[in-house]
């Protein structure tokens, strides 16, 4: 049906007075909620939260509609448009022309010739990473998604920036500050006002202090030889200096630095705890990790040219983003009327595409909330519809740097897995935490230990 059709219909959804029940049920449960309304209801959910409906659409159909053929007439939503406050105007929050011009600084930065490049300065600090598990086997759990943390901010510095992001430790936590208040504001619709003390709004305030001290001090450093280079952060500065205001410039660099520095870190160090956590529950799939690991690379760093070798490597961690996809929520707000598969959606409407259900759609995925690789061996993936798997997003607005990040995940799943048995100590419960990106709720605690001839 298209936007012609005379006869669309409103998606069916719980009663307009549960919209109170639903914004505490949103507070609590963000996952469960949409969850169980796409499973009572079907594909196209409208779910009224307090002063707002959301329209959520769960097909593949909807999803290449909403975020590809027909993506003009969308922007950033809820979420997104809170998270904007903390962000700025940032690659992941910006619209419209903006938007463009930085796409197109930072594009060049992703091609394929850049990736190569970047796949020793990766090896490299995995290598460190595995140096600090070493010193921690038979001891007591290390944290695995700080290490995470550690290290793709490290690999951040090194491939994006040029720099070394070391002496900033504490930017994970101000992330976490930035991302709670972000899912505050979405929870409570924005009807707190900013001023108000709570903890949380403070822990904020001053997280979004310490974030522009941090970029300040790399911009400074950077400033007087930014001609000179072709990182991310030269060409951001270089960028801006064609704004005739200096102050809109500041702001400018400020706001695309502090996403970067996000966007750059946070979705691989969940995936890589996803996926760590997921191997730790399949002996199977250890194995098989272990033995293409040993086959591959043997006993070197791996290089650009073994990413197609470790194939299996690949398809686990694909498998781990189907079942926690590190962007699990695509908020769009509707510019003019639309229909989506059949449905009105009216102009102004809260749209969401929501990975985390449409990868568990049983229509495309047998068993879905089975762990299984083999899904991604690439004879299966031609039968699947392109928009029934986005983990990174879809249509123009796809991060960017999802296939710096897939290369990292996997040459740092493969390094653990030849050399390390990792496991999460008997009792402990893992809890999903949809911020803007889906985490683990306080941290992977998992006890290291050297693997043997046996494994």
């Amino acid at each position: 049906m298209t936007a012609r059709d005379p006869r669309p219909v409103a998606p069916p959804g719980p009663p307009r007075r549960a919209a109170l029940r639903m914004l505490a049920v949103m507070t609590r449960d963000r996952l469960g909620m949409i969850s169980d309304a796409v499973d009572r209801y079907g594909d196209a959910v409208r779910i009224p939260v307090g002063h707002k409906r959301l329209h959520v659409f769960n097909h593949p159909d909807h999803a290449q509609h909403v975020l590809a053929d027909n993506a003009g007439n969308y922007r950033k939503g809820i979420g997104l448009v809170h998270a904007r406050r903390a962000l700025g105007d940032g690659l992941l929050t910006s619209e419209g022309e903006l938007w463009r011009k930085q796409r197109k600084v930072i594009q060049p930065v992703f091609q394929p010739r850049r990736l190569a490049h970047h796949a020793g300065l990766i090896a490299a600090e995995a290598q460190r990473l595995v140096h600090r598990l070493r010193q921690r086997e038979g001891g007591a759990a290390v944290d695995v998604v700080a290490e995470f943390t550690g290290l793709t901010l490290g690999v951040l510095g090194r491939t994006l920036l040029d720099a070394d992001l070391s002496p900033f430790g504490s930017v994970g936590e101000e992330f976490a500050a930035v991302q709670d208040q972000a899912m505050f504001e979405l929870a409570t619709l924005g009807m707190v006002p900013a001023w108000v003390p709570l903890p949380r709004q403070l822990r904020f305030r001053r997280a979004r202090r310490e974030l522009q001290r941090v970029v300040d001090q790399l911009v400074a450093a950077r400033a007087g030889d930014a001609d000179g280079q072709d990182d991310v952060l030269s060409r951001l500065i270089v960028s801006t200096r064609a704004e005739p205001d200096p102050r809109v410039a500041r702001g400018r660099l400020r706001d695309e630095l502090v996403t970067l520095l996000l966007a750059g870190h946070e979705t691989t160090a969940s995936t890589l705890g996803w996926t760590l956590y997921r191997v730790d529950r399949e002996p199977e799939v250890r194995h098989r990790l272990r033995a293409e690991a040993q086959a591959v690379l043997g006993g070197r760093l791996p290089g650009y040219e073994d990413l197609h070798q470790l194939r299996y490597t690949t398809m686990v961690v694909k498998e781990a983003m189907r079942l926690h996809p590190p962007v699990w929520l695509l908020p769009r707000i509707a510019v003019a009327p639309d229909v989506v598969g059949g449905h009105a959606v009216p102009a102004g409407a809260d749209v969401v595409i929501l990975p985390y259900t449409l990868h568990r759609h049983r229509e495309f995925w047998v068993d879905p909330e089975r762990f299984d690789p083999e899904r991604f061996d690439p004879t299966r993936v031609r039968d699947r519809p392109r928009y029934a798997y986005i983990p990174f997003g879809a249509g123009p607005r796809i991060c960017v740097g999802s296939n710096l990040g897939l290369m990292e995940a996997v040459f740092v799943l493969a390094m653990i897995a030849r050399e390390f048995r990792l496991s999460t100590p008997p009792g402990h419960q893992v809890v999903p935490e949809p911020m803007l990106s889906l985490r683990i709720r306080g941290g992977l605690p998992m006890l290291v230990r050297t693997v043997d001839g046996g494994g």
